[in-house]
């Protein structure tokens, strides 16, 4: 068993540990069935580090992040800490993260599962078989831009403010991530900016179109603004391919695109940063969904965007493609099986069974012993 690939668990608030120690099950069995281990690290994240160590990520387990092939993250926040300083939010954790380890491209794909395809509140022939992905920049943009804060005007007014900002080369290499997942899909890449009524956004179309011209001309590219995008999404999203974008219209557009597929408990995601010398890229993989702590605690969770980053994390930090396609496949079949979290459970239930998170991670696991 290969025992040299180091991972950094961090289940952090909320349903993340409960749907986070399903995931556990699968890593389980995938050491014992298929000889895929890891050398696991576990620490806090999120409101959990913010209550033991006063800060919503520690020194330490960002040293560990820093030296781990990957990060498999949960959830962070919570009401409980809705008063803490801006500065120590939960989410400033996750943040810290993406900025430290520089994971510039997030992939969120959003792909409607057939035996889900009524669970979607479009018509079922503007959906079934969607299998989109969409590349946020995630390091820059008005997220991270300064000058930020807020004073008092010369008015004398509550004044708030954000930067939104990018250079040519953060524009240009998670717009190259783009062109190379589209050479291994569909060959078609949409870049989505406001180049009509903002500087960054002409920027964007300058740098994304310069790109593709000097190394991806093969790939088609083509260019929508934000806004339009949006709308197309739910007209007629089955016409995109991959697209890219930037940090704010990203976060955006890929929680539209995920309610296509019925549920947010579906969606994995993957962070990934620049491949070093080696060809090594630091990378953090965490469902899209938020800590739901009106459920948590409840074992009603819905395990399957957490399994399916953990999947994403076979594929693109360890070249495990074969494993990740079994456990997408083990996924898929437990969903063609009927078995349902409370969140699926939309439209006609007929032949569904109704599990809680335990349930279907169980479901999964014995799945994949059918796979083998």
């Amino acid at each position: 068993m290969a025992s040299n690939r180091n991972l950094l668990v961090l289940p952090g608030d909320g349903i993340g540990p409960e749907v986070m120690n399903e995931v556990r099950k699968i890593i389980a069995w995938m050491g014992k069935k298929r000889a895929v281990g890891f050398d696991i690290k576990e620490d806090l994240v999120g409101g959990a580090a913010l209550d033991k160590h006063g800060v919503p990520l520690s020194d330490d387990a960002m040293k560990t992040a820093l030296e781990a092939d990957a990060v498999l993250f949960g959830s962070v926040g919570g009401p409980k800490w809705d008063t803490a300083d801006f500065s120590k939010k939960p989410e400033r954790g996750l943040l810290r993260l993406r900025k430290e380890m520089d994971l510039f491209a997030n992939l969120r794909p959003a792909k409607v599962f057939d035996a889900l395809v009524d669970a979607s509140s479009l018509k079922p022939e503007i959906v079934k078989g969607l299998d989109i992905m969409i590349i946020r920049e995630l390091t820059s943009g008005v997220y991270f831009g300064e000058p930020r804060g807020r004073h008092i005007n010369a008015k004398g007014e509550v004044e708030a403010f954000d930067t939104q900002r990018y250079t040519a080369p953060e524009i240009r290499r998670v717009c190259a991530v783009a062109f190379e997942l589209a050479r291994k899909r569909k060959n078609k890449v949409l870049s989505a900016e406001k180049a009509n009524v903002m500087y960054t956004g002409v920027l964007w179309r300058e740098e994304a179109t310069k790109l593709h011209k000097e190394k991806y001309s093969d790939v088609k590219l083509e260019h929508m603004y934000a806004d339009a995008l949006a709308m197309q999404l739910l007209r007629a999203p089955k016409e995109f391919d991959v697209i890219v974008t930037d940090n704010l219209f990203g976060d955006i557009l890929s929680d539209e695109a995920s309610m296509l597929t019925g549920s947010l408990g579906l969606l994995p995601s993957a962070s990934l940063g620049a491949p070093d010398a080696t060809g090594r890229r630091k990378a953090l993989y965490e469902p899209i969904h938020g800590s739901a702590p009106d459920i948590a605690g409840k074992g009603l969770a819905n395990p399957i965007a957490q399994t399916l980053s953990y999947a994403m994390m076979l594929r693109y930090s360890f070249d495990l493609g074969k494993d990740a396609d079994m456990v997408e496949l083990a996924v898929e079949n437990v969903l063609k099986a009927g078995y349902r979290t409370g969140d699926l459970l939309v439209g006609n239930t007929d032949g569904t069974k109704k599990v809680g998170t335990q349930e279907m991670g169980d479901a999964i696991v014995k799945e994949l012993d059918r796979l083998v």
